[in-house]
């Protein structure tokens, strides 16, 4: 037996030789001149390189089971980080009595560069999750964040401050939210916009209870437990993290040199004119996008006296906030494409104007009921920021577009509010800074106008040129089976004369 199975292969080609050789060997040989002068082997290679085409089988999406789970993880990923960042301002009266008499440096400081360093690292951040996934980088990060929070919980200097809750928390931070915001397109396309929605309303709903809690704990415990207690968050956050599975296949390497240049530096974002205009235009509007955030509560101050129950007023952003993006996540999933960047424009365009309105109301009335309007569609405008981005670069490359983006978002996140106080000095009131305010955010919205036109010429001319390729295939094979009718009636001829 063990001979015959050695050998079945070579007895298997000698025989089809003989068969060959003493049936008919003119006519096979003809033949298969005939197939190549005729250029039917073409015909075969396209035939077998045809399959692993076919074989592509398109990614389904769960839309839900495991995928509520990672959403709900998400979301206290998204209320733990921001909650905390936004709540600074309960922090830095503590912070004050603790080191005022210590160091005369300035301590809002240490919250503007926390806030800073989390958009600062996320195009590092987005090559970290392409090379490691979501689920190492989130755990990883959310790991090193309980690290410099808890050292902070121990600094006796602010300098030391700078560093543990500046930096090291910061960047933490920044390592577990990315990836909270690209793991779920591995569950959901259909829903994605709703499951966004409720994913960033955690850090609206973290954001009206914290302070709350944080004072009633800094009165009772002091600064020091109640940067402990925070770490309660972080701990539950490394937690969540270990939920992140991934679902989508990993990209295809043709080399190995080639794999590693491509998850460094994924130039096919940039290949999306959609994308880089998306890339321009939301930056171009957070110029005066936060200014508002920053200095309304000293407009108010200044306007309406020391004892107006100015805090009403960030209630009611926060509010409104997550009811905008649980209604408008909803409604970005029966928007098609990417005409859900008209949504954003919306939301410029509103924030816009009633950025402009708050020099004119004169009553305390009339600003509730602009931070209400605010509140709304700033929930809008952050909701979709990730369904736009994989619509516009799709979900294999969606990564680091969401990086590379939050990377330039810090910069007018950091440069608009100073220029807005800048302004406030030199004239002595915040109207002139409020009006200026209400500019960039419109003319962002009109460069975005243009991304669904870009995006449905791109189509169009992706249609034609498929188009024009299948006629040309039809053509060939047009061609090749005359050329076969024509050796068929050859060798029929040649049959005849014999």
């Amino acid at each position: 037996m063990s001979p015959i199975s050695e050998t079945g292969n070579n007895v298997t080609e000698s025989d089809n030789k003989d068969t060959t050789a003493g049936d008919v060997p003119a006519e096979e040989k003809n033949a298969e001149e005939e197939k190549k002068e005729n250029g039917e082997c073409k015909v075969d290679l396209v035939e077998k390189a045809s399959p692993p085409a076919a074989a592509e089988v398109e990614f389904v999406h769960p839309e839900g089971g495991w995928g509520w789970v990672v959403m709900l993880a998400s979301m206290w990923c998204n209320g733990s980080v921001f909650g905390i960042q936004n709540s600074f301002g309960i922090l830095y009266v503590s912070l004050l009595k603790e080191f005022s008499s210590k160091d005369g440096v300035d301590m809002t400081f240490v919250g503007s560069l926390s806030m800073g360093m989390i958009f600062f690292c996320s195009p590092i951040v987005s090559i970290f999750t392409d090379i490691f996934g979501c689920r190492i980088t989130a755990v990883g990060g959310a790991a090193v964040g309980l690290v410099g929070l808890l050292a902070s919980s121990f600094v006796k200097s602010l300098d030391v401050m700078y560093f543990t809750y500046g930096i090291v928390f910061a960047c933490g931070c920044s390592f577990a939210y990315q990836p909270s915001l690209v793991i779920l397109g591995h569950y959901f396309k259909k829903r994605l916009g709703l499951v966004n929605g409720i994913v960033t309303a955690g850090s609206g709903v973290f954001t009206v209870t914290l302070p709350f809690i944080l004072s009633k704990l800094l009165d009772e415990v002091g600064l020091q437990n109640t940067l402990r207690v925070l770490c309660i968050l972080m701990f539950v956050l490394i937690l969540a993290g270990f939920t992140y599975k991934p679902l989508l296949p990993p990209k295809p390497a043709m080399t190995q040199t080639g794999f590693r240049l491509s998850r460094l530096f994924n130039m096919n974002i940039w290949k999306s004119v959609g994308y880089r205009i998306w890339a321009f235009g939301i930056p171009a509007a957070l110029y005066g996008y936060y200014v508002p955030y920053v200095h309304l509560m000293k407009h108010v101050q200044e306007r309406f006296g020391p004892n107006v129950n100015k805090e009403i007023l960030l209630l009611c952003i926060g509010i409104t906030s997550c009811l905008g993006r649980f209604i408008f996540g909803s409604v970005a999933d029966f928007v098609k494409g990417s005409n859900k960047v008209f949504l954003q424009v919306l939301s410029f365009f509103v924030i816009g104007v009633m950025s402009m309105m708050i020099p004119l109301c004169n009553i305390f009335g009339g600003l509730i009921a602009v931070c209400l309007l605010m509140g709304l569609f700033d929930g809008c405008f952050i909701c979709i920021m990730a369904p736009i981005a994989f619509e516009l670069v799709g979900a294999k490359d969606v990564s680091q577009a969401i990086g590379f983006l939050l990377g330039l978002m810090s910069i007018p996140m950091v440069a608009g509010p100073p220029i807005a106080g800048f302004l406030r000095d030199k004239l002595g009131s915040y109207d002139m800074a409020f009006y200026l305010a209400g500019i960039p955010p419109i003319i962002g919205g009109i460069v975005l106008c243009l991304i669904p036109w870009v995006e449905a010429r791109n189509r169009r001319k992706q249609k034609k040129e498929g188009l024009s390729k299948e006629q040309d295939v039809s053509q060939k094979m047009i061609e090749l089976e005359k050329a076969q009718e024509d050796a068929k009636n050859k060798r029929g001829d040649s049959k005849s004369e014999v």
